[in-house]
């Protein structure tokens, strides 16, 4: 079987004696959604920016293919990275939109990698391209702001719209680093409740990097848990205990069991578990 993301061995140091990466080896399946779980520094964010070709690995240490295409090996990028990069949406913590420009044009640069150069320079989109961009929106619910600048939104439908970029780029895996980290609840829930939805429905693999163990419960069926590069577990998230995550986090924890998402029950996908707030210290 083909994986929708295949990663193999991959290190990452910064520093001569610290590894961001310490031999990763991570595979997802097409329409998988994955928690990567993990405390501050685990390298959550730096896995997701090797996946997407952003970085690259220490030279001679691991390989990342995407829907079967290499994305880069042995600490460098392949030659296609380009075009293998036009099937991975991502959407950043901090929404990555330009604000000055209107929401519709921030949604459109999604489907860039698809259209002439001289067209792509000058943003020059047709009815039919502006039209999907509106279709994406609606889908995110913001349509009604589709021509206002995008400064003007809120965090939560500025996060939305970045969504709504990924769809549009028709992509094929959704990585998103840390999308809720600064949301309140309710702008939290919704995005989620967004990214499961594309993932049941259009079938895409979701990678989401989360700190807190009860929102990838909800969510996520599975979850990969990092600790200083490493990964130590790989499995499903209803078996996570807190027992389990004090022996894989000691004091780090308790960092990855507070902030509960305030969801109600029918917002949630239906074979989600739902965790109840745990409280290390009386486990």
């Amino acid at each position: 079987m083909m994986h929708a993301i295949e990663v193999r061995g991959l290190t990452k140091s910064f520093r001569a004696d610290r590894k961001a990466l310490d031999d990763v080896t991570l595979r997802v399946a097409p329409g998988e959604m994955v928690a990567l779980l993990g405390a501050s520094g685990s390298g959550k964010s730096t896995l997701l920016r090797h996946i997407a070709g952003f970085i690259t690995s220490d030279a001679r240490c691991g390989e990342i293919l995407v829907n079967g295409r290499t994305v880069q090996s042995n600490g460098r990028l392949a030659r296609n990275v380009r075009s293998v990069r036009s099937e991975i949406g991502f959407v950043f913590q901090q929404f990555n939109l330009v604000g000055r420009l209107p929401v519709m044009t921030n949604v459109l640069v999604g489907m860039l990698s698809r259209l002439p150069k001289w067209r792509s320079l000058l943003r020059l989109f047709r009815a039919d391209e502006i039209q999907a961009g509106l279709d994406a929106l609606a889908q995110v619910g913001i349509d009604d702001y589709a021509f206002q600048r995008a400064s003007t939104l809120s965090g939560g439908q500025q996060q939305r719209a970045a969504i709504a970029r990924t769809l549009v780029q028709n992509a094929r895996v959704i990585l998103a680093d840390e999308p809720i980290a600064s949301l309140d609840p309710e702008s939290s829930r919704r995005v989620m409740s967004l990214l499961s939805q594309i993932n049941r429905t259009r079938q895409v693999a979701v990678v989401v990097s989360l700190h807190q163990v009860d929102v990838a419960m909800r969510y996520c069926p599975r979850v990969v848990a990092l600790r200083h590069g490493k990964v130590v577990y790989d499995g499903p998230s209803a078996a996570l205990t807190p027992g389990m995550l004090r022996d894989l986090y000691g004091t780090e924890a308790e960092e990855l069991l507070h902030d509960t998402l305030a969801s109600e029950p029918e917002s949630m996908p239906a074979a989600a578990p739902v965790l109840a707030p745990m409280n290390l210290a009386t486990a």
